[in-house]
């Protein structure tokens, strides 16, 4: 599944842009730039694979937050609320306001883990 292994790829990335280049300093990081673009990063990957799961009807038509918590809702709950605080947390917070906290940036990159794992176990197993 490529899209998996591209999300993954996408988090390895955030997580070295956080190690190598924010500059962690008792507990913050030191360097918005960094921090932003690992946030982003993250955050595309989630996309990846929720668009894998949810279907693109129109490829190059952006889908607004509320439309993935909308379609999220009628999958799986615990889902959703991953995605909810992913969303705050990486695209948000890290990705919009630079926040330097790195128990924070920590939290949404275990979030971010958690949805792609989810959803590559339920692709296994639709395409069993």
């Amino acid at each position: 599944m490529q899209a998996i292994s591209e999300a993954r790829r996408h988090i390895d990335n955030a997580k070295d842009f956080l190690s190598n280049n924010a500059k962690k300093q008792d507990g913050l990081y030191q360097d918005k730039k960094y921090v932003k673009i690992a946030g982003h990063t993250a955050y595309t990957g989630i996309l990846l694979v929720l668009n894998e799961l949810l279907g693109e009807k129109n490829k190059k038509t952006p889908k607004s937050a509320e439309w993935y918590q909308y379609e999220l809702s009628r999958v799986d709950k615990g889902l959703l609320s991953n995605f909810t605080t992913a969303y705050q947390i990486l695209h948000i917070d890290m990705g919009y306001q630079g926040s330097k906290s790195a128990d924070l940036a920590l939290l949404g990159l275990q979030k971010a883990e958690k949805i792609i794992d989810w959803v590559e176990t339920r692709l296994e197993k639709t395409n069993k």
